[in-house]
């Protein structure tokens, strides 16, 4: 079936394999060749190993895009079709996700969606619409398991800013900053922050069953399960002081994009002096655009925030935990006309809370056509060692890969999730926002997302659309807690 090239970039969700030129692919269900060559690609990528200079003393060997960490920036336009190019030079299969877009399953970079590898020495062209608009980024999607070289683990994070067709411009310029730590280990014991959320309430029936669960475990003479920590922590890819400084001028008004490119942990910011005006969740617009002293990430989650430069100085924009920031996990802000060490200096205690960005007087969310309850819950070392997740009481399956709810195109459905962990749970759907309508008993209206924290024996209801067909992956975003089950499954049809 001949097609010309501008059919063909109406055809968001196509695919080639390098192995086979002018072949392309949409999963399984189309084959066609152009009637001509295929235009050079919009952008490349290229996996491969490299080098990643965190301080002149400490260079680390990772899995990179492009030979850099983070991966280059890819400003689109919404809704503009745009061609990718991703090479894997390395010796296994990969995933590229393009996180936060709703794209075909056949390219949002998801294998148990059924989205094709990029095959080892191989590459693949992928062609897409970008949207919606917003900061969004892209990552591996591949299983690590045990082995801390693959997965989020790994250097494979870059940033995607997908431009609206018309941006409000009040701020004087943007900064993109990814936040990643490097050098993991695994350890039997971890140190999450766990009392920043708010509200803070516990369900008691969760907390019996998740800590009676852990009683009968370790009496069973059971250690407490794996735990990923890290020697290095940076943003950019650099350690604290050994990168250039963001600098400004007094009274400019300057827009942070943020990404916790982690593939474990919650990450915390302040700027001594100053304040962020959150004007953006995971890329969305909120309704409430609301002045914190303090942000909070989870894995995954993105914040766009406009910081107003009115404290001349040099400052130390960091991670709240000493430990972390002194490692590296924080970035110099230097006012032009100053000099000297860069301070810092800790903030007063402060709860986050996504209720502050939400819309004040909005009326309570319409009723689902379903509500789907999610109950998650932890096998304390069940799997050699490492804890086993489950949800609705079954892991996932990454053999059989089969979806465990099945969906009705159109129809609104919310999902009542409930947290029988005391880990905070930074959840995920694929090709979908989510509104959060309820945390911890308390309504919410308006805050849209593609990621939430769920907190320690709490629970959570998101409404979304299903207007996506085919397979979407919902799963925690930490790589330790996907890779071992805690991951399902949405089929629309």
């Amino acid at each position: 079936m001949p097609i010309d090239r501008r059919a063909f970039l109406k055809l968001g969700g196509l695919t080639l394999a390098g192995a086979a030129p002018g072949l392309l692919h949409a999963g399984d269900a189309l084959t066609m060749q152009p009637a001509e060559p295929l235009r050079p690609a919009d952008h490349s990528l290229r996996i491969g190993r490299g080098l990643v200079e965190l301080a002149p003393d400490h260079i680390v060997s990772t899995r990179t895009y492009n030979g850099q960490f983070p991966g280059p920036l890819l400003r689109l336009k919404q809704g503009r079709p745009v061609v990718v190019d991703v090479h894997n030079d390395t010796d296994t299969p990969e995933q590229l996700h393009w996180h936060g877009q709703f794209l075909p399953a056949a390219v949002d970079g998801a294998a148990e969606e059924g989205t094709p590898y990029i095959p080892a020495h191989g590459m693949r062209r992928i062609a897409f619409v970008p949207g919606p608009a917003g900061l969004r980024f892209y990552h591996t999607h591949v299983r690590a398991g045990a082995d801390l070289d693959q997965g989020q683990y790994s250097g494979l994070v870059g940033p995607v800013y997908i431009e609206p067709p018309h941006e409000s411009g009040a701020w004087d310029r943007e900064v993109f900053m990814t936040l990643k730590e490097f050098d993991p280990f695994f350890s039997k014991g971890g140190d999450m922050a766990m009392d920043f959320l708010q509200p803070d309430k516990r369900d008691p029936i969760l907390q019996q069953r998740g800590e009676t669960a852990m009683k009968a475990s370790l009496a069973d003479g059971a250690a407490h399960g794996y735990e990923v920590g890290y020697q290095s922590f940076s943003i950019n890819g650099r350690m604290l002081g050994h990168g250039e400084p963001i600098r400004v001028r007094a009274g400019e008004r300057v827009l942070l994009h943020i990404i916790n490119g982690s593939a474990t942990e919650i990450r915390s910011l302040a700027l001594p002096g100053h304040a962020f005006t959150v004007v953006a969740l995971d890329g969305n617009p909120v309704p409430h655009p609301a002045t914190v002293p303090v942000l909070w990430l989870g894995t995954a989650e993105r914040i766009s925030a406009i910081v107003e430069m009115t404290h001349p100085g040099v400052w130390i924009l960091g991670d709240l935990a000493d430990d972390d920031r002194n490692r590296g996990m924080g970035i110099v802000v230097e006012y032009a006309g100053h000099g000297g060490k860069p301070q810092w200096i800790k903030p007063p205690p402060f709860r986050w809370d996504y209720r502050r960005f939400a819309s004040p007087d909005a009326p309570p969310p319409a009723t689902p056509d379903e509500t789907i309850e999610l109950t998650f819950a932890k096998r304390n070392a069940a799997l050699h060692g490492f804890n086993q997740w489950t949800i609705n009481g079954q892991p996932f399956d990454m053999r059989a890969m089969q979806p465990g709810f099945r969906l009705q195109y159109g129809k609104r459905y919310r999902l009542r999730m409930h947290n029988a962990s005391d880990d905070i749970h930074p959840m995920h759907l694929h090709r979908h926002s989510f509104e959060i309508t309820r945390i911890a008993g308390q309504p919410v209206a308006g805050v849209v997302k593609d990621v939430v924290m769920l907190g320690g024996y709490q629970s959570m209801d998101v409404d979304f659309t299903a207007d996506q067909p085919g397979l979407s992956l919902f799963h925690c975003h930490m790589q330790l807690h996907m890779d071992f089950g805690f991951m399902a499954l949405f089929d629309c049809a």
